[in-house]
């Protein structure tokens, strides 16, 4: 299964197993992954697990300010893939295939692909 974890924002470091179901996200406190941030939707984005293809596809469900992955703002389902970096108003969520067996791992998850992402200096 795949988890969501975010990488911005005061919920930094929290991730959430996706599962093998539709998981929408947003801002409204009875969604299963409520983002704390002004400038997300009520029910910004949707995640959708394919059980055909077996992967996740994510889409905007409407939000005001819209939904990005790796910086291109998403206007029709879109396939996440290892390492995807989602923005939804001011916050940043990395997508990972892994499921994690508690907190302590994605977060060391999420330090390994910061390591990756940062660019090196040669001088």
């Amino acid at each position: 299964m795949a988890s969501i974890i975010v990488m911005s924002g005061v919920q930094k470091d929290t991730y959430y197993p996706l599962g093998r179901r539709t998981n929408v996200v947003g801002r409204d406190e009875a969604l299963p992954i409520q983002i704390l941030d002004p400038r997300v939707s009520r029910k910004h984005m949707r995640i959708r697990f394919d059980p055909e293809k077996v992967r996740y596809n994510a889409a905007d469900i409407g939000s005001k300010h819209g939904v990005y992955i790796n910086s291109r703002r998403i206007d029709h389902e879109k396939v996440l893939t290892e390492g995807d970096q989602i923005r939804i108003g001011g916050t940043f969520l990395l997508f990972t295939q892994e499921d994690f067996s508690d907190h302590q791992n994605a977060l060391n998850h999420y330090k390994k692909a910061g390591e990756r992402m940062r660019g090196t200096f040669t001088g």
